[in-house]
């Protein structure tokens, strides 16, 4: 914790790294605390001269004698330290500019397999009138203003794979098949494992307290190692590497980084294609579309490939997308094909006769068809791509499916 006096707050060396600033008055009351994925840009930008003829802003800046911040690994962590001082110590210009459609709670729900949700606040508060909170939640966690949820809840399920899904409903849902659930769906885990492996760590990390889960899951992992428990070692391994390496970058609604803003806010449409062919005469192209990581199966099509005689793939999908361009339907967020850098031209170029700037993400198979590859038409998406790999494979594999499912019916009927 570093302290600076009003005459010398020395703004240049606030570091280049997420954390909270604190601002206390002259009698050493903390007067507002915020989050900042850049401590020195934030800090700096109070005392920027867009800023000072703006109330209340003004009058806070006049009344800081000490400036204070911590570091944090992350974004996330900031926004969970911020929440706990606001609890804390209701700092006066935090309370001052609440609003309650912008301060947003985290809730973990009071059942068998407990989940985590979202509740704004004047939501909890009518519900606190009608019922006990402690019944309906386990545990409650915030304020968290200015909070972009939907991208909070998507980071912390990669990171604690809490239940989405129907409890023992016998069949994989769809996080469990790209590992992001424990087998909640199909009973896999009882509810004390996983109290023990979801719910304990995830209330430990939204407490501030990542160190102690760190060393629980290294302890554990060795444990497991020994045990020769190798499956569930590695997941607590890969658990251990991403909490040490948070991509948090669009967790806040004012992100300060335009590309990943951009990714997170955008791309909740995904439309993914394959060609499948059984010969020469059973070339077929399959469109599926996922909404929020969700498959959206009504908007499925099939195209039975009409004017293309050799199996080209490249030409096939050339057909299948203008074909599809040529309805009215809504389009995607983005464009992901089966394939390579043919592949992707040949869409960009089919793209582009439209006169449509949709971005195309292309993912095909190495020489050992294990190692994936992704190529895209935008380079600004390539950090989101990296985050998002699991669910773009989903898409591609979900339209081969289809397109397989469809050949093998074609061919009981012939």
């Amino acid at each position: 914790m570093k302290k600076k006096s009003k005459d010398n707050f020395n703004l240049a060396k606030l570091p280049d790294q997420p954390g909270i600033y604190l601002f206390f008055n002259e009698n050493k009351k903390l007067i507002y605390v915020g989050k900042a994925t850049s401590l020195k840009d934030r800090v700096k930008s109070y005392f920027s001269n867009s800023n000072k003829n703006l109330r209340p802003i003004e009058q806070m800046i006049a009344e800081i004698t000490q400036i204070e911040f911590k570091i944090t690994d992350s974004v996330l962590e900031a926004i969970i330290l911020e929440a706990i001082y606001i609890k804390k110590f209701q700092p006066k210009y935090n309370v001052l500019g609440k609003d309650d459609k912008s301060w947003n709670y985290l809730v973990i729900t009071n059942e068998d397999f407990p989940t985590l949700s979202t509740i704004r606040e004047h939501d909890l508060h009518n519900l606190g009138q009608k019922i006990d909170l402690k019944i309906k939640f386990k545990k409650i966690f915030g304020p968290f203003p200015g909070l972009n949820t939907k991208t909070i809840l998507k980071l912390l399920r990669r990171l604690f794979f809490y239940r989405t899904c129907q409890p023992n409903s016998g069949k994989p849902c769809f996080y469990r098949q790209i590992d992001e659930c424990l087998g909640v769906c199909q009973g896999l885990i009882s509810k004390k494992e996983y109290q023990q492996r979801v719910v304990k760590p995830l209330i430990l990390f939204l407490s501030g307290e990542k160190k102690k889960i760190l060393r629980d899951f290294e302890k554990k992992m060795q444990k497991l190692s020994q045990e020769k428990s190798f499956e569930d070692a590695a997941v607590l391994r890969n658990q251990i590497f991403h909490l040490k390496k948070i991509q948090d970058l669009a967790l806040l609604n004012r992100s300060f980084f335009e590309n990943e803003q951009f990714a997170e806010n955008k791309i909740k449409t995904i439309e993914g294609y394959d060609i499948s062919n059984f010969g020469n005469s059973g070339l077929v192209g399959s469109m599926v579309k996922f909404f929020n990581n969700q498959p959206d199966k009504k908007n499925y099509r099939l195209f039975k490939i009409k004017f293309q005689k050799t199996q080209s793939d490249v030409d096939c999908l050339k057909e299948v997308l203008t074909r599809r361009l040529k309805n009215d339907w809504p389009l995607p967020d983005l464009f992901l094909i089966d394939g390579g850098l043919p592949q992707i031209n040949a869409a960009k170029n089919v793209l582009n006769s439209f006169k449509i700037k949709i971005p195309i993400v292309s993912l095909a198979k190495g020489p050992t068809r294990k190692n994936e590859t992704f190529f895209t038409t935008d380079e600004k998406l390539k950090g989101w791509i990296k985050e998002n790999k699991k669910t773009l494979i989903a898409v591609r594999d979900e339209a081969h499916r289809f397109a397989i499912n469809f050949q093998k019916k074609s061919r009981k009927l012939q």
